[in-house]
């Protein structure tokens, strides 16, 4: 067959799956370096598909054709700068523009090709009935569940941040509130929320940057939303923010942490974030932990590499990459060996410190990491190692190639436990995924993007594994 035939092809089997009529398309003898991604529409259910111990199945074939054309189509978007850069141009315009023709909540034609293009690979739904039908979708396939984000983001005025209305400050922290308390509802026990402590808007923000605690009104909101959650063990997971609140965001998590993470049944309800390309990273790590071991509470670590390397003072972040990947990955060692390692030493450099209980998410797009954590964690297991609680993350729509390696990691240790006995680590993996309306979602995605452009264009992975995965599946359709 001529590669000039393959869109039709595609088109075809994606009809023919949809029907029911394809059973075998998804399954090959031929191993291929294609991994999978996840960006399932509202309402399209994918099936889980079985795993025999013999199986060479790879970890794509989980999901259904037209999600992996999507994703293929996206990636070789953000793969090209200069398309990319148009791409952000286009998305510039339809949020600053006042025009209804180009308003994809007034435009039935634009919202609708928003809506199946990038509103579904990066989002979840309008409604909890959209958001709780893509959660299913997500763990039919093997996910563990979702960090879901409220989408709606209050638009700071850096000049305004000086000035305090009390009647907007009022008015943003509901609209914080609000959001956060239809996020816990939609989310099921052992699974996570997103939020951002800026979202309690401008005054917060002020605060934030000043190290100051949060006023009574935004105390009495947090610990509404933390006591909500903690009562469904749902856990909430901050995003990284500039480094200039850090110093805020710290006292405001910390005092959290001492009353919402007592339970150690449940690990922990709150997590901090820390951004491994910064140099003072480990040492914030060595004072979390230093500080849950003293007050016996479980330490949430949530670490990253970070997003906000453009506006960040270069002297505050590592000289090169190779310094941020060996941070990040000296610091997840420690953490999953429960051992001060390398760059993460006691806080007060004396030994023989107890290290606290930690419940770790690690959030990164690099595999390198993630196959390090993996080891380290089957090491342990077959050693007869108690594990501690860790989860792994990934943006809904990106870097799928790693998550659903992980899916079918977990799914082969699940099923070499059960034959033989054999005790390795069974991963849990989360997405990322914003909720909200076509226009809230826009705001996020592009401010996301904004902040994220270093990855967003590290996409050349997921665009060769889905280019490989929609080939194998051409040549099982031919050979059938």
């Amino acid at each position: 067959m001529s590669w000039r035939g393959l869109p039709t092809a595609i088109i075809w089997i994606s009809r023919r799956e949809c029907a029911g009529g394809v059973r075998k398309i998804h399954t090959s003898n031929r191993k291929t370096a294609a991994t999978a991604s996840i960006g399932t529409l509202p309402g399209v259910v994918a099936k889980p598909k079985s795993y025999s111990s013999n199986s060479s199945i790879t970890p794509l074939s989980i999901l259904p054709t037209p999600n992996v054309l999507r994703t293929y189509l996206i990636a070789s978007v953000t793969a090209s700068p200069l398309l990319l850069r148009g791409c952000f141009a286009v998305l510039n315009r339809l949020l600053e523009s006042k025009s209804t023709i180009i308003d994809v909540d007034r435009n039935p034609i634009l919202r609708q090709i928003f809506k199946q293009t990038l509103y579904a690979q990066f989002c979840a739904g309008e409604t909890k009935e959209e958001v709780r039908r893509t959660t299913s979708a997500m763990k039919s396939v093997g996910f563990d569940g979702i960090i879901l984000e409220y989408a709606l983001e209050l638009l700071l005025d850096e000049k305004a941040t000086n000035a305090v209305d009390p009647e907007v400050t009022k008015s943003e922290i509901a609209t914080w509130k609000q959001g956060m308390t239809d996020s816990v509802d939609m989310t099921d026990s052992g699974e996570f929320v997103g939020l951002k402590w800026s979202g309690l808007g401008t005054e917060a923000l002020r605060l934030l940057r000043g190290g100051q605690l949060p006023s009574p009104a935004m105390e009495q909101a947090i610990h509404e939303i933390c006591d909500h959650a903690a009562a469904k063990n749902v856990k909430l997971l901050p995003s990284a923010e500039e480094e200039s609140t850090n110093i805020g965001i710290d006292r405001w998590t910390q005092a959290l942490q001492k009353k919402y993470n007592r339970d150690r049944s449940k690990g922990a309800i709150l997590y901090n974030t820390y951004q491994a390309y910064l140099t003072s990273c480990p040492g914030k790590l060595a004072r979390g932990l230093a500080e849950a071991e003293q007050e016996g509470y479980t330490l949430g670590v949530k670490l990253v590499r970070g997003a906000y390397m453009s506006s960040e003072p270069r002297s505050n972040i590592w000289s090169s990459k190779e310094e941020t990947d060996k941070a990040y990955d000296e610091l997840t060692e420690s953490l999953i060996r429960r051992k001060y390692l390398g760059r993460l030493q006691p806080h007060d450099g004396s030994e023989g410190h107890a290290f606290p209980n930690v419940s770790i998410m690690l959030a990164t797009h690099n595999q390198t990491s993630v196959r390090k954590a993996q080891e380290i964690r089957n090491e342990l297991a077959t050693k007869g190692e108690q594990l501690g609680e860790l989860a792994y993350a990934q943006l809904y729509g990106m870097a799928d190639e790693i998550g659903c390696q992980l899916v079918q990691n977990s799914k082969a240790a699940k099923r070499e436990r059960e034959t033989i006995g054999v005790q390795l680590d069974m991963p849990r993996t989360f997405k990322l995924v914003a909720w909200g309306t076509t226009k809230q979602c826009l705001h996020f995605l592009y401010r996301r993007a904004r902040e994220n452009q270093d990855a967003i264009a590290r996409t050349k992975e997921t665009k060769q594994a889905m280019w490989e995965e929609l080939v194998r599946r051409m040549k099982a359709l031919v050979v059938k």
